[in-house]
């Protein structure tokens, strides 16, 4: 049970535990926030939701997953945002002849020296883009698995810690597409968002198209903080409160993925990790100090669904894994305040 509360907090839906920090944060860091995606936005034209989720992934210390058709700005997007972000960005293009040593990097004879010396490879920056991620074999999708994890690579036994921020943001097409290989379940899990960017607005298209060569470019952009101002903005992130109501709420919800018939595999406690430090994420936003029940609902798709695997019987009478994880959402009570529990008993 949530401890008692007035009643102007009960009817706010704020949990009594930080009802008395409603301060916003540092006006500093909320006026960084905005300048860096209205900078995005003034690129990414007419995705302002999408570029919010992203910029939410990034500060919960999560990398993102875009998933979509060709030419709908995947790309352009990752540009935009690695611009403002500041720090050493580095994009890999990945085909299929690719081999781990071009992601990681590897022992290369040095001349002068007359010794092997290690070369890191482009997985070594604060902001990368893994450009159409499913087009290179497994063997080399796995090259990036402790490094997403662990923000660590290991080559020839010896390990290496990246740059601090790491950010891996990687663009996909769909399946269906000629060469394409699916990224094994451990990889998908270690995305903290899958996003899909979709169509333009007719309203935005022909925006862009009357705007031509005079449009603003990526490269354009000048860089809005410093790493180490990302770090403090991270952390300030992660220390948003979470009512252990709230706690138990996303774990009986990922338990409910766990045992759902028309599942095959459920959330994994990474996913609940990671589900509640995109919904802390949101409400730093925000500008709040606490997590709200529907922050955790505003991520929870883009959290979850990418990681559950419908059953191939459920799949071919139609379910789709969002309305499943939609309705097991709908089913689990809603954690309120008790000054408004007991009211609704009166």
């Amino acid at each position: 049970m949530i401890p008692n509360q007035s009643a102007e907090e009960a009817s706010t839906g704020v949990f009594p535990a930080v009802a008395h920090e409603q301060d916003s944060w540092t006006e500093a860091s909320n006026q960084l926030l905005r300048l860096m995606m209205d900078k995005v936005n003034r690129v990414f034209l007419g995705k302002n939701e999408v570029v919010s989720s992203v910029f939410a992934a990034l500060l919960a210390g999560g990398h993102v997953l875009l998933e979509d058709v060709p030419g709908v700005g995947k790309t352009l997007l990752v540009r935009a945002i690695a611009r403002v972000m500041g720090g050493e960005f580095r994009r890999i293009q990945f085909t299929s002849d690719m081999l781990p040593a071009d992601v990681v990097g590897g022992l290369i004879w040095d001349g002068k020296r007359g010794e092997l010396v290690f070369r890191q490879g482009p997985i070594a920056a604060n902001v990368v883009l893994a450009d159409e991620i499913n087009r290179t074999p497994p063997r080399t999708q796995s090259a990036l698995l402790e490094a997403m994890e662990e923000r660590s690579v290991t080559s020839d036994g010896e390990t290496m810690l990246l740059p601090q921020p790491f950010m891996l943001l990687a663009t996909q097409n769909p399946l269906r597409d000629d060469g394409t290989y699916p990224l094994p379940e451990a990889q998908l899990d270690r995305f903290m968002m899958r996003l899909s960017v979709g169509y333009p607005s007719v309203e935005d298209e022909i925006a862009m198209l009357e705007s031509g060569a005079q449009r603003l470019q990526p490269e354009q952009l000048r860089p809005v903080i410093i790493p180490e101002e990302w770090l403090r903005m991270q952390r300030d992130a992660q220390s948003v409160h979470v009512h252990t109501a709230l706690l138990a709420y996303a774990v009986k919800i990922a338990g409910a993925t766990r045992i759902a018939a028309e599942l095959s595999l459920g959330a994994s406690p990474r996913a609940t990790r990671d589900w509640v430090r995109a919904a802390q994420a949101t409400a730093y936003m925000e500008g709040r100090r606490f997590v709200v029940p529907d922050d955790l609902k505003a991520v929870a798709e883009p959290v979850l669904a990418h990681r559950l695997i419908v059953r191939d019987e459920a799949a071919a009478a139609g379910l789709q894994v969002g309305d499943l994880l939609h309705r097991l959402i709908a089913a689990e009570p809603v954690p309120v305040p008790a000054g408004e529990s007991s009211r609704r008993r009166r």
